[in-house]
C-alpha cells in the first residue's frame, strides 16, 4: 500500500472538516426552521384565542338578553312564570352537552408538531447516512 503524501492527507482533512462544518450548519438551520414553525403556529393560536375571548364576552351579553326575551315570551304565552324559564334551562343544558362534545373532538388533536422540519431532517439523515448509495 503506497504511503499518503502530506498534501493528500491535508486535503482529506480539509474535506472532512468542510463536511463536518456543513453538517453542523445544516443541523443548526433545521433547528431554526423548527423554532420558526413552532413560533408561527403558537402566534396564530394566540391570535385566534384572543379573538375567541373577545367574541365570547360580547356573545355572553347577547345570549343573556336573548334567553331572557325567550323566557319572558314563553311566560306570556302560557301565563306561567316558571314554565318559560324551565324550557330555556332545558334548552341550555342540551346545547351545553352538544358544545362540549364538539369541543372534545376538536381538542383531542394534541400539541402542534413541526412536520416540515421533521420531514427535512429525515431526508437529510437518509442522504448523509453511510451506504445510502448517492
Amino acid at each position: 500500500m503506497p504511503a499518503e503524501t502530506p498534501e493528500r492527507a491535508d486535503s482529506l482533512a480539509a474535506a472532512v472538516t468542510a463536511v463536518s462544518d456543513r453538517l453542523s450548519l445544516l443541523v443548526r438551520e433545521e433547528i431554526e426552521l423548527a423554532k420558526a414553525e413552532m413560533a408561527q403556529t403558537a402566534s396564530s393560536l394566540a391570535r385566534g384565542a384572543a379573538a375567541v375571548a373577545v367574541g365570547a364576552v360580547f356573545g355572553i351579553f347577547a345570549l343573556v338578553m336573548v334567553l331572557l326575551t325567550i323566557a319572558w315570551g314563553i311566560n306570556s304565552a302560557v301565563s306561567s312564570v316558571w314554565v318559560g324559564f324551565a324550557a330555556v334551562m332545558v334548552a341550555l343544558l342540551v346545547l351545553t352537552g352538544v358544545a362540549f362534545m364538539l369541543a372534545w373532538r376538536k381538542l383531542r388533536v394534541g400539541a402542534p408538531v413541526p412536520k416540515m422540519a421533521i420531514d427535512e431532517a429525515r431526508k437529510i439523515g437518509a442522504t448523509v447516512k453511510p451506504g445510502s448509495g448517492s
